[in-house]
């Protein structure tokens, strides 16, 4: 980790001036700005108002811890603890993966079909609880279950929960769907891992800090996807919906998997940037 600490008489006397540097170093203002608020527990507007300020030691030292962390390649959500989703702050750790901008649109095609008030919801491999905590703010009166193999994932999923006052939201160890196996949903929701095992992006950037087992899903990344499409159909009712979030390139072998388990009405929604990047399908009625 490379040390960014300097306290010889050239060290920052101000805020404004350690604003400055942070900013050199990172070459980032956003990022800097955030790590000197994380360092000084304060809001980006207070930020702006006191820069003038003096800075003491102690808080340049977890500034210039902050820095290094950065500098290291971990991601500023992790450093921070936080990252905005969907218009809400989510508590993130080591055991979960960062929620993404494209994960919104998961939630926006939940949101838009056609479900009772009461629905009852199913965010299986939950992580943060992102995506469960935001539909179940959004629509209060679905019954959501969100599942985690993860314990420490879980354990984060839990503390969003309670910080957005969402207790309503049940929340389950184990394996895909192996916790609700008696019970039926309108609704089942995914974001799995879906990358190849091998994919040398794994190995470099933020995703080196997010843990492998929330990323990597076997040889092709389809391990999981193979495994959740068809279980899904058997716990969803008749006219529910199964939406996944997937890789870039992954639209058309995932929409395979949906007609090869049965399900109707399959399609794919493009993201801002034009990718297909979620797939979804319906239950359809029985054959008579």
């Amino acid at each position: 980790m490379q040390s960014t600490t300097n306290k010889d008489d050239n060290s920052p006397k101000s805020l404004r001036q350690a604003l400055s540097r942070a900013r050199r170093l990172l070459g980032d203002r956003l990022e800097a700005d955030l790590l000197a608020c994380h360092a000084l527990g304060r809001e980006r507007s207070w930020l702006y108002a006191h820069d003038g300020d003096p800075i003491d030691n102690g808080t340049l030292t977890r500034l210039d811890e902050l820095i290094a962390q950065r500098l290291d390649g971990r991601p500023i959500a992790q450093i921070c603890g936080l990252r905005e989703f969907y218009g809400r702050d989510f508590g993130v750790n080591e055991h979960v993966l960062i929620p993404r901008p494209e994960t919104e649109l998961l939630v926006d095609v939940a949101l838009s079909l056609e479900l009772p008030d009461n629905a009852r919801v199913c965010d299986v491999g939950m992580g943060s609880g992102c995506i469960a905590l935001t539909l179940a703010a959004e629509r209060p009166g679905w019954r959501i279950t969100g599942i985690d193999r993860s314990v420490e994932a879980l354990t984060a999923a839990a503390a969003n929960r309670d910080r957005l006052g969402l207790q309503r939201v049940e929340l389950l160890p184990g394996d895909l769907l192996a916790p609700v196996a008696e019970r039926r949903f309108e609704l089942i929701v995914s974001n799995p891992p879906y990358i190849a095992e091998d994919d040398p992006h794994l190995r470099h950037g933020d995703l080196r800090f997010e843990p492998i087992e929330a990323l990597a899903a076997g040889p092709d990344g389809f391990e999981v996807i193979r495994r959740l499409v068809p279980a899904s159909l058997d716990q969803l009712e008749t006219g529910g919906w199964l939406l996944i979030e997937h890789g870039y390139d992954q639209a058309t072998a995932v929409r395979a998997l949906f007609e090869a388990a049965g399900f109707s009405s399959v399609s794919s929604r493009r993201d801002l940037a034009g990718i297909e990047r979620v797939t979804l399908g319906k239950k359809p009625d029985p054959a008579p």
